[in-house]
């Protein structure tokens, strides 16, 4: 279907995007922006920012909608840290947000590469961090170690409605990802605690109330609302486009 009206943007000019896609290249860095297909990647990159994507390009869950590339991941990459601390430097970010494939092959989920990323990034650049986590499989033990190195908001989405759960995420959990964000304000109540959810991919505006509830419920501080956009024909289809209205 054509998108409406409403979605559609000038596209800015692709020499714009040169410097942060050599920097990314240069540097041996992942992206969210690229990886999963983003459709703001040209809009950021020619302000100088992105979204870098640690642990590797290669995922561990087959969620619906998302087109990271899933598989057998790679070995952690021990000095990527600091190559992510040198790209945030050199492109003059003031605030820095991390994200990662999901990597149910390591004891932690990669929490501890989490927490260096964020001592590394801070170190370099004195930019305030965003990690935007996994669900770790609910371990406690794994959130915990993340909040050692105290990123000043701790984002987990819950991408969907507690019914589409399964449809959209597969192997993920609603009440699982609740209790993340719970527990990341219980233990470090000064944490803004935040998470995002895509539109158009059948729910109804009772579940979203209903899951807004379950969120003010534990305390979370920041909501992102989204249009979900099929990345490709392989992937869930688009239910409706919501109007900003």
């Amino acid at each position: 279907r054509r998108l409406p009206p409403w979605l559609k943007r000038p596209i800015p000019s692709a020499g714009g995007t040169y410097f942060t896609k050599a920097l990314i290249g240069e540097l041996g860095l992942e992206t969210i922006c690229e990886s999963g297909r983003c459709p703001n990647r040209s809009e950021c990159w020619t302000r100088r920012t992105a979204t870098f994507m640690v642990l590797g390009e290669t995922c561990t869950r087959p969620c619906g909608f998302c087109s990271v590339k899933r598989g057998k991941p790679e070995e952690v990459a021990i000095d990527e840290p600091d190559r992510l601390a040198e790209a945030c430097h050199r492109l003059g970010l003031r605030h820095v947000v991390i994200t990662s494939v999901t990597r149910d092959d390591l004891p932690d989920g990669g929490a501890d590469h989490f927490r260096r990323c964020v001592l590394a990034v801070r170190e370099r650049t004195g930019a305030t961090i965003e990690v935007l986590t996994p669900d770790f499989d609910g371990r406690h033990e794994s959130i915990d170690i993340v909040l050692q190195a105290r990123p000043e908001v701790f984002n987990h989405n819950m991408e969907t409605v507690a019914r589409l759960q399964q449809y959209v995420r597969r192997k993920s959990q609603y009440q699982v990802s609740l209790e993340v964000l719970r527990h990341v304000k219980a233990v470090q109540p000064e944490t803004r605690t935040k998470t995002g959810l895509m539109l158009g991919l059948g729910e109804t505006t009772e579940e979203i109330l209903e899951t807004l509830a379950d969120l003010r419920a534990i305390g979370c501080d920041f909501l992102t609302l989204g249009q979900y956009l099929q990345p490709s024909p392989r992937h869930l289809p688009v239910a409706r486009y919501l109007p900003p209205d």
